[in-house]
């Protein structure tokens, strides 16, 4: 019963804070505010950016949900994966677009498709970190010494790390409900 008065209460938390957020957007617009008006346009672009590339992620996300099947994905990217099952984490984050937004539902898939935690929280931090357009742009003005560095201490580090968070949720008998 407290538990469904906090959810409740929590809702009405969110509620509160995005009513006073258009509230003050809407302020802004009519008393001429520049910071509050530049707030709503980035709120406008951020939509428009996500009408363009969630529907099209979520398509391919379907259909890998209905023609991949589970025995490949934990071949290649489960327990028996090895280091490769990483490997194909970073290539695959690489060269997705979206950013963040697209990689956490791909990760999702790929846990319910058997990947091991480890080479999912590698994949989540890859797509972060070494994205093709960013690593581009990161070269373009500070230098390919200075990327191809990154990229030789950010990799292994991620993978470490995953590895390290994959073994003390394990041992914590935790477990994620999708």
């Amino acid at each position: 019963m407290k538990e469904k008065r906090n959810r409740k209460n929590n809702k009405n938390i969110i509620y509160f804070i995005i009513t006073v957020y258009f509230i003050f957007i809407l302020y802004s617009i009519l008393f001429d505010i520049s910071s509050g008006i530049e707030i709503g346009n980035n709120l406008l672009s951020f939509l428009a950016y996500m009408i363009k590339i969630l529907p099209c992620a979520f398509i391919l996300i379907g259909l890998f949900e209905v023609w991949v099947p589970r025995e490949k994905v934990e071949k290649h990217l489960g327990l028996e994966g090895g280091i490769r099952g990483y490997i194909w984490a970073i290539i695959l984050a690489g060269t997705m677009a979206g950013g963040l937004l697209v990689a956490l539902p791909v990760s999702s898939a790929l846990y319910r498709k058997g990947a091991r935690l480890s080479v999912i929280f590698t994949f989540i931090s890859a797509s972060a970190i070494v994205r093709i357009p960013m690593t581009l742009f990161e070269a373009s003005f500070l230098g390919v010494e200075f990327t191809v560095i990154r990229w030789f201490i950010s990799i292994p580090l991620i993978i470490i790390f995953s590895i390290f968070l994959e073994r003390y949720l394990v041992r914590e008998n935790y477990s994620m409900k999708i």
